[in-house]
């Protein structure tokens, strides 16, 4: 029986590596579509294989604007020719809106922080006219912290949202937040493949502020070749120190409900990130569907989270034969 190509549909070729050499690993063959522009002719027909979709939120901060559009154009043709797509076109939607996020965790009765939306920069103030300080705003297209900014104060907010210094939203939607004081400084990721629960990472909050991709491209400024000093952080990071390590033996209830949230949303390749308050709440407040994974993290895994996506992206194909 032959193995099925996969096509990876993304927009970031720094964030391949590790996912090629899984892919080679496990003698799987894969192509690489990069979705930052090009031409789509609605008459062809798509190859067969399997569409796997890791577009990211935050593609428009790469200069790739144009990637969230073409990629929804893409996978739609995929989808009308029946083709077999991971993660597809409304995974796609879930991926570029927090608010999409929050409402279907909730729906999932899983606990998420106070959000309101503020859509326009005018509604920022109003929207946050109840929260009491300090808050965070964040942006609805997110990814890499963006836009994530704590305020101690509604005065210092609206200095902010009056200033040159304000940041536009991709989309127009800010997000504003209750500001969670976790118990311990870190957050908890919880990555899924194919409805299996891989490992959990933690992740430094404070040396990684807000910022928390755990992609290796995403540590470095590349202008600089140093460590970036994310937003939110209050130690300075080093480039001797992680910021991200395996949470071993993790074992708790939000697991299940995060498969089953994953289930219910065709999420089939995912990352959950939460919070475990100082209040003893756990809050869930992002899903990551582009998920990368950390190679520190990865070293010392019980397994390696990109070769069981390579498995089970071949499983789909040979299922469909």
């Amino acid at each position: 029986m032959s193995t099925p190509t996969v096509y990876a549909l993304h927009e970031n070729p720094e964030w391949f590596p590790p996912f090629a050499r899984a892919f080679e690993a496990e003698g799987i063959h894969v192509e690489e579509w990069l979705l930052t522009d090009g031409v789509l002719d609605l008459d062809s027909v798509p190859p067969e294989g399997i569409f796997w979709s890791r577009i990211s939120a935050s593609s428009h901060t790469r200069d790739h604007g144009l990637s969230k559009d073409y990629a929804r154009a893409v996978l739609s043709w995929l989808e009308a020719h029946g083709r077999r797509t991971v993660n597809g076109r409304r995974v796609l939607e879930m991926e570029m809106s927090k608010v999409d996020q929050l409402t279907a965790l909730r729906a999932a009765g899983i606990d998420t922080p106070r959000t309101v939306a503020a859509v326009g920069r005018h509604r920022i103030l109003a929207a946050a006219r109840d929260f009491q300080a300090p808050f965070i705003t964040k942006h609805n297209q997110g990814g890499k912290g963006l836009g994530v900014r704590k305020f101690d104060s509604h005065e210092e907010l609206a200095d902010y949202v009056a200033s040159e210094d304000f940041e536009e939203p991709a989309d127009g939607i800010t997000l504003i937040q209750e500001y969670i004081v976790a118990a311990e400084p870190f957050i908890t990721r919880a990555e899924i493949v194919g409805g299996e629960f891989i490992y959990a990472i933690k992740a430094d909050t404070a040396r990684g502020g807000f910022q928390l991709c755990p992609a290796d491209a995403c540590a470095i400024d590349p202008s600089t070749g140093r460590p970036i000093m994310p937003p939110g952080a209050t130690i300075a990071p080093d480039a001797d120190t992680q910021l991200f390590s395996l949470r071993e033996d993790f074992d708790s209830p939000v697991i299940g409900k995060y498969l089953e949230f994953a289930r219910r949303n065709r999420l089939e390749v995912c990352g959950i990130e939460f919070i475990e308050a100082a209040d003893g709440r756990l809050l869930t407040y992002d899903v990551n569907t582009n998920t990368n994974y950390n190679a520190a993290v990865e070293a010392v895994a019980p397994q390696s989270a990109p070769r069981a996506l390579a498995r089970y992206l071949a499983s789909l194909g040979a299922a469909a034969e």
